[in-house]
């Protein structure tokens, strides 16, 4: 192993291991692995940013805004309601909800078609009694699925692509995935269909508006002259095991303690951190005479504009709007992630109020106002229904509860649908390259105002950017070092005896393990300069050992942070992290038993 092969494999070691360690977002581990290569050497200074021009980001950009505009203008809400029938039984609502959300990733962001669908997995989870879980996961799985089968599905599918045009081979068309993604996705909406659903765990709920988002979190304030004043903390303790509650931690004038003595008495404007379930939490605010902490807040902000004849906010007061009680998923690319409910100024600028969170990965103790909002988060937002839809496009948040889907405009709706049919026809047929048919669409959608131009920007992933565009000089320096070659003769020597066939397979077991926990753009990245070294050794075509990498890299099923769309189902479905491998390892096995034969059926060695 020469000096520039050990520093390549020790960056990208510890990089795969930050992406797995997940304390830091995936797009910082890509920059701080590209950094680290310049500053090596292995990667010319020239060189560095070359990433961010390369045809496959720009195609993955492209895609994400022509997505956006088919959600904004109701294209997709549209064919939603023509294909999932109404009052269908169990077994024809779980295959029409999954083959649509398959059928709509192919062509569009696959976490934009999951959160478009939720909703109405919800509603059809409360019509038929059902887990919600056993509703989302066959949604989040058959998005997933439907993402292998075009060049625009997924963003590994675009790196493939260009790993095949950088060995000279020219890229793969639109339909080149097809054969084998479609079959797969087929066989796997199935068999989800068919038996998968019913490995889904089993997480009880009374309705789908009330689901098992986990324990709120909300904060309290002791009365003067309540009954929670002068009472201990194990009194108050017994009252609340019969609603199945729980202090976790006190506030007394702003000293937070996380773990108070149980003998320690309460004293009126002394905060309690209280975790219940969402339909007991009334229940103890009120036998407890406990005032809501967010509500006093409010209280104390209306005062205080009234008192400023702040008219703006007024104006919002006094919209005769009827307040009510919503929960909001935080999507992946919300800019709601890392920051608190008191820096996004909910009062002052949308009159709503944050009541609680639910975070199910694991429970925090901190101030509400000060906890900072995570992926995946579920907010109990207080206002009218008008102010916290605003609030909920305007940070990338998802509603949790039944609502109707109508279409804004039909005429934008068909336009845009247009557009998007004709740059994927324009790609398909080879009339223009992806990148130039999919810019020539979104700009088409800001000439004509289907997508907001302030919004254009705003609907780019660019966590997902700036990993593509760092990570590809990263990839380039595994071949040029040798690092690739050196990783696929160990391979074939010691594991696959020079058989093409148990190569094709390691690849797709491999990049499948390494997708269940690495984000699925940065697997591809990685793995394709090992199959392309892979087959020069063997002197074989490469391209079914890279479709073998672009198949394993689109299936993360086993986790809830291999896939945004894992992730996004979470809170909703009261998952646990163990929760996903019962269904996602049979699926998982499924996949290879089929797509091996047919990629050495359809790409021949």
């Amino acid at each position: 192993m020469t000096l520039e092969q050990g520093q390549i494999f020790a960056i990208l070691v510890a990089s795969m291991g930050l992406f797995i360690w997940g304390r830091w977002r995936h797009d910082v581990v890509a920059l701080g692995a590209l950094l680290a290569c310049v500053i090596v050497g292995l990667v010319p200074e020239r060189e560095a940013f070359t990433g961010f021009g390369h045809p496959a980001v720009i195609t993955v950009a492209c895609v994400l805004v022509l997505s956006y505009g088919l959600q904004r203008t109701g294209a997709v809400n549209r064919l939603a309601l023509r294909l999932i029938p109404s009052g269908s039984g169990v077994l024809l609502s779980i295959a029409a909800l999954t083959g649509l959300g398959a059928l709509l990733s192919a062509f569009m962001n696959n976490v934009g078609a999951l959160a478009l669908l939720m909703p109405i997995a919800l509603q059809i989870a409360s019509r038929l009694e059902m887990p919600p879980g056993r509703i989302l996961m066959p949604l989040a799985f058959g998005t997933i699925l439907g993402g292998m089968t075009t060049l625009i599905g997924t963003p590994p599918n675009l790196i493939v692509s260009s790993f095949r045009a950088q060995h000279g081979d020219g890229p793969f068309a639109m339909f080149d995935f097809s054969p084998v993604g479609v079959a797969v996705a087929l066989a796997g909406v199935l068999f989800i269909t068919l038996l998968g659903w019913r490995l889904v765990p089993r997480r009880e709920v009374g309705n789908a508006a009330s689901f098992d988002t986990g324990h709120y979190l909300t904060e309290a304030r002791v009365k003067e002259g309540g009954v929670a004043q002068g009472k201990t903390l194990r009194e108050i303790e017994q009252l609340l095991d019969e609603a199945d509650a729980q202090v976790v931690a006190m506030v007394r004038n702003k000293l937070r303690l996380s773990a108070p003595n149980p003998r320690r008495v309460l004293q009126a404007d002394d905060v309690l951190v209280i975790e219940a379930d969402p339909e007991e939490l009334g229940e103890v605010l009120s036998q407890l005479d406990l005032l809501l902490e967010a509500a006093r807040e409010a209280e104390e902000a209306e005062q205080r504009e009234e008192q400023d004849n702040d008219k703006d906010a007024e104006k919002k007061d006094s919209n005769g709007d009827e307040r009510t009680l919503l929960e909001l998923l935080v999507k992946p690319d919300s800019p709601l992630i890392g920051r608190s409910a008191s820096s996004t100024r909910l009062r002052s600028r949308y009159a709503i109020n944050l009541l609680a969170i639910s975070r199910q990965s694991h429970r925090s103790i901190k101030r509400l106002r000060s906890t900072l909002i995570q992926n995946g988060d579920v907010l109990l937002m207080q206002g009218s229904a008008e102010d916290i839809g605003e609030f909920a496009n305007d940070y990338g948040c998802v509603p949790l509860a039944a609502r109707a889907i109508n279409i804004p405009d039909p005429r934008q709706a068909n336009l845009a649908l247009g557009i998007m049919l004709l740059a994927i026809a324009a790609a398909a047929f080879g009339l223009l390259s992806a990148a130039i048919a999919f810019a020539t669409g979104v700009l088409a959608y800001m000439l004509l105002r289907l997508v907001p131009l302030r919004a254009v920007y705003e609907a780019i992933d660019w966590p997902v950017i700036v990993l593509l565009g760092a990570l590809i000089p990263v990839a380039g320096a595994m071949s040029s070092s040798g690092a690739a070659d050196l990783l696929a003769r160990l391979l074939m020597e010691h594991l696959a005896q020079g058989n093409p066939i148990i190569i094709v397979t390691l690849l797709l077991v491999v990049t499948m393990t390494l997708s269940d926990f690495m984000n699925n753009a940065a697997t591809a990245a990685v793995m394709c300069p090992i199959a392309l070294s892979a087959a020069s050794q063997l002197g074989v075509s490469p391209d079914a050992l890279l479709m073998a990498v672009a198949i394993g890299a689109s299936c993360s099923f086993l986790t809830p942070i291999g896939h945004q769309n894992n992730t996004l189902i979470l809170s909703p479905g009261g998952f646990r992290f163990g929760d996903y491998w019962r269904l996602g390892l049979p699926l998982e096995i499924l996949v290879v038993a089929l797509s091996v034969p047919m990629l050495l059926w359809i790409w021949p060695l």
